[in-house]
């Protein structure tokens, strides 16, 4: 129980600094001040601000030509979700052995 819950605790915190970093770096970009590179952008994605980093990129329309952000972070989020779901199902039939 424990586990569900700091599990779900992270994952909002990385959603939260994926729809951040975003907002962040579109205003720095508008400002013409020093950017967030785009390495840590795609990071915080991998780590599971997926879902945050695309919202991110939806709502304040930023990186959306680059195809790297465009593609790269719908496939990371699948990728994430498969293996939630690969995870979930060896955790069953773990159960069952």
């Amino acid at each position: 129980m424990l586990a569900r819950v700091i599990l779900i605790i992270y994952v909002l915190f990385v959603t939260f600094l994926g729809i951040a970093s975003m907002a962040s770096d579109k205003i720095r970009a508008m400002e013409h001040r020093f950017r967030i590179p785009e390495s840590v952008l795609i990071t915080i994605a991998v780590i599971g601000g997926s879902i945050g980093s695309i919202l991110g990129m939806v709502l304040f329309h930023h990186k959306t030509r680059k195809a790297k952000f465009r593609i790269g972070l719908p496939v990371i989020l699948a990728v994430q979700i498969a293996f939630i779901i690969l995870l979930r199902a060896v955790m069953v039939s773990i159960e069952f052995i």
